[in-house]
């Protein structure tokens, strides 16, 4: 029995992907990473605003809070589109909003209440985790866990598991479902720290896989509707 964590992340895999346009989507992705380059700075800058808020007030400013889940989601849907999954064929939104039909989605329930002191050692606690992000999305930090996959110099287990998924179905036209199962596993998981070290939830990231399309392991306060994955 799974315990419930505040961070919902879904996937449902389009059957329709095209075997060779997966070669190309690095090229069709650069106006949404350009885009996503300006949002993460604003990310930063909203990290280091939520953590006085915090620690002064113990509530997460809640504007601050549905931007950076914003940008959490934007970045997932360009990750399941592109390198991170290669999963579907339709173009990621230009929005900050969960968009009900594209097939990627990711929401986080808003904590009422954080322990006020525990801002100050968040990035600590999570040093194991950062190690196992490092090996999943190919860099050193939790930065990187925007990009899902794209840092620079370096491509980690979920790219590689995903070149291998569209590799076979560029020649036999099945892309392996256990793949596409293990890959939301380790992208569930990278996210989880990413909402931790965001300081948005005070419940540790558990130390497991939670794999499939529908996540497993969801707060029942979430705020995301489960969808048909079919």
């Amino acid at each position: 029995m799974h315990n419930d964590y505040p961070l919902r992340l879904e996937g449902n895999f389009d059957q329709t992907t095209s075997r060779w346009l997966w070669i190309i989507k690095w090229l069709l992705i650069i106006p949404q990473i350009v885009v996503l380059a300006f949002l993460f700075v604003g990310l930063v800058l909203s990290w280091i605003a939520t953590f006085f808020g915090i620690l002064i007030t113990g509530r997460y400013p809640r504007v601050l809070f549905d931007y950076n889940v914003g940008v959490m989601r934007w970045g997932w849907r360009v990750s399941f589109y592109s390198l991170g999954a290669f999963a579907t064929d339709q173009y990621p939104p230009f929005t900050l909003q969960d968009k009900t039909d594209y097939p990627a989605h990711l929401d986080v329930a808003y904590p009422e209440d954080l322990n006020r002191w525990l801002v100050l050692v968040k990035w600590f606690l999570a040093i194991p985790h950062l190690i196992v992000v490092g090996i999943l999305v190919g860099g050193s930090s939790a930065a990187s866990t925007q990009q899902n996959g794209w840092s620079a110099g370096t491509m980690g287990l979920t790219t590689i598991l995903a070149l291998v998924a569209v590799v076979v179905l560029a020649f036999n036209g099945n892309y392996p479902r256990h793949v596409f199962d293990l890959l939301m596993g380790l992208h569930r998981w990278v996210y989880r720290v990413e909402a931790y070290i965001m300081l948005m939830t005070d419940e540790y990231p558990p130390f497991r896989l939670d794999s499939g399309g529908n996540d497993p392991a969801t707060a029942p306060n979430s705020p995301l509707v489960p969808q048909d994955r079919g």
